[in-house]
């Protein structure tokens, strides 16, 4: 598996057809919410099997310091191989290139254990984002 940062529009276009797939169809966020004013200016990664896209997500930095982790989302049939796990890693090493020491993300309730286990703790309560609920999650890195 390699991951990677998205570098053409042909890139892009991967990781916004995999973010669809994923939160859109599966999880029925509305579409325009999906795809926002942020995406012009993100950093978007893309996880790659065989050549395949698989997995995508972007990344953004914050007037507070931090590399804030966004849209990450695998394909189903890749989910539970440490594809997740991976992109994550790749996305802290670029926050850590360019200066930064923090990571944060808002966490879908479901997935918080699979962040703890990479060293991100609670600083929010609970809250609503797409009709979903999510907590926001910090890492020193």
């Amino acid at each position: 598996m390699e991951v990677k940062m998205a570098q053409s529009r042909e890139e892009l276009e991967q990781a916004y057809h995999i973010r669809m797939i994923v939160f859109v169809e599966e999880q029925e966020v509305p579409a325009e919410e999906e795809l926002d004013e942020h995406d012009a200016t993100a950093t978007h990664f893309l996880a790659y099997e065989h050549g395949s896209a698989i997995a995508a997500s972007r990344l953004r930095y914050t007037d507070e310091g931090y590399g804030k982790l966004e849209r990450i989302c695998v394909l189903k049939a890749h989910r539970g191989k440490s594809v997740g796990q991976q992109l994550i890693a790749a996305m802290e090493e670029e926050i850590k290139h360019q200066n930064y020491h923090k990571a944060k993300l808002n966490a879908q309730t479901h997935a918080l254990n699979f962040y703890k286990k990479l060293g991100y703790h609670v600083i929010s309560d609970e809250f609503m984002d797409a009709g979903i609920p999510h907590v926001t999650m910090v890492k020193d890195l």
